[in-house]
């Protein structure tokens, strides 16, 4: 028996099988065979067409069970990760009005600082645990100011979970995990924030009805199974978003836990059981997969949009064969790159430098020195700078530390990168073999009240390796120094 798990990006729809008795792996797969293309019809903006992700999820689903050798009865559940802070619009008829509005969509910022300055910190701050920012909440507002004509035939919003999940149960519903992800919950009332949606003159009957994780959310109807190959009936059993769920499927469930993730960007997602914070625009608090009123479980969420984006940029630029010839050019140059220094924020609005775009920028550039490892080191290095200038942010707000995990994604699998993250937090760090697909699957397993036993069975299936902080630490923290100097001046 299985369960199949779906991870919902903007580059492509991955999907998992996992064997419903061990958690072990069955197949992993993606689709389209090229990244989905995104919509820039303006500077700053970025849409997907939703079909687009339906029809690749039931391509990639029906490849799986084939090429697996199943017989698709066997499935059992169904677990849906998501790209997070996206918009989707549907009528009375569950068909979507416009392109979504995207997690990388910065459009609605200027509507988000407007709403933060109204409202005040002290309201958000308690209630919503951060500033109404460029998330769902207020792209829907640029819908209403933007597209009036199109904002009256809408009956429900949803993130791209809840579309993928309508898709396949012809149900309309999202959950407090989901709607904390786009500013619409209130923690402290603990329901939806209809005060922001009144302040936004949105009409909250648009807001799909509530589920909970870890329980039946709707069953895959005929249609949707003649579609994708899956069984009539089974249940769909879990969604969230994709950073919630990386650090499900990384064992990060409780405080003090921190995942890590290394791909086009560069997360952090630290747990903790507060629902108090002091900064609430450079990070983001979110009800993590097992939050609970009574169990309140946060994760805060650093994102660094120029991270991955800027090794596969560089990639391009130096017609290297892959990463690893890469890693290779980078580590025979020491550390701190012989002065050339490295910002890597080219990938649009940053968020933990207050939403500026300062770009990506190389400083110190030295024409008889530096060389191609030169560039590769320095990208390496102020990827891994990045991220320990968000940790600090996130201790600056209390945050404790105790276990980081990351993925074997690219930027990990760099011994280089690894090892600075490492040795300037002064923590090990466990390299986990997974994927938010996989995550997904596994959780559609989850039966209620049983996250602990969850937690348990994973716990040494996937890890792969640790990295230890390197014990002459006093060239990484002065290249850093070097970096953080060459920052305040962007």
């Amino acid at each position: 028996m299985y369960y199949i798990g779906y991870d919902i990006g903007s580059s492509s729809i991955k999907v998992a099988l996992v064997n419903a008795k061990n958690n072990q792996e069955v197949a992993v797969l993606s689709e389209p065979k090229n990244e989905m293309s995104i919509k820039a019809v303006q500077s700053g903006w970025a849409e997907q067409d939703p079909e687009m992700w339906w029809k690749h999820l039931c391509v990639a689903t029906k490849r799986i069970i084939s090429n697996a050798k199943i017989d698709s009865k066997e499935i059992l559940a169904i677990g849906i990760s998501y790209q997070m802070h996206g918009l989707v619009v549907v009528d009375k008829d569950k068909r979507s009005l416009r392109d979504a509005i995207i997690w990388c969509d910065s459009r609605a910022v200027s509507i988000g600082e407007k709403a933060a300055s109204d409202v005040g910190e002290t309201k958000y701050g308690i209630h919503l645990l951060n500033a109404p920012g460029n998330f769902t909440a207020s792209k829907l507002k640029w819908v209403k100011e933007n597209e009036p004509e199109l904002y009256d035939k809408i009956d429900h919003y949803m993130l791209p979970g809840d579309f993928i999940a309508s898709k396949l149960t012809d149900e309309v519903v999202t959950s407090k995990n989901g709607l904390s992800e786009g500013m619409l919950w209130d923690y402290k009332e603990n329901k939806v924030a209809d005060w922001l949606l009144t302040y936004y003159g949105i009409d909250t009957s648009l807001t799909p009805a509530l589920v909970d994780n870890f329980q039946d959310q709707g069953c895959v109807t005929n249609e949707a199974a003649a579609l994708t190959g899956l069984p009539k009936g089974i249940p769909i059993r879990y969604r969230a978003g994709d950073q919630p769920n990386n650090a499900l499927a990384l064992n990060i469930l409780n405080p003090g836990e921190v995942a890590a993730t290394g791909g086009t960007s560069g997360v952090l997602f630290a747990v903790s059981d507060k629902v108090n914070f002091k900064e609430y625009s450079r990070v983001n608090h979110f009800a993590h997969v097992n939050y609970t009123e009574s169990k309140p479980v946060v994760g805060t969420l650093l994102c660094v949009n120029g991270a991955g984006i800027q090794y596969s940029w560089l990639k391009r630029i130096t017609q290297a064969e892959n990463f690893n010839e890469m890693n290779e050019w980078a580590s025979k140059i020491p550390i701190g790159s012989e002065g050339l220094i490295n910002l890597p924020f080219g990938n649009g609005v940053e968020r933990m430098l207050n939403n500026k775009t300062p770009g990506a920028h190389l400083s110190n550039l030295n024409l008889n020195i530096h060389e191609k490892g030169h560039l590769c080191r320095a990208a390496l290095e102020g990827i891994a700078f990045s991220f320990t200038y968000g940790m600090e942010i996130m201790q600056q707000d209390s945050l404790t530390i105790k276990i980081i995990r990351a993925g074997n994604d690219n930027l990990f699998r760099s011994s280089i990168f690894s090892s600075t993250v490492s040795s300037l937090i002064g923590q090990p760090i466990q390299i986990y073999n997974t994927t938010g697909a996989i995550g997904a699957a596994r959780a559609a397993g989850i039966e209620n009240n049983s996250i602990e036993d969850y937690s348990q069975s994973i716990a040494m299936i996937d890890q792969v390796a640790e990295v230890v902080p390197e014990k002459n630490k006093s060239l990484y923290f002065e290249a850093y120094q070097n970096w953080k100097e060459q920052l305040k001046k962007h």
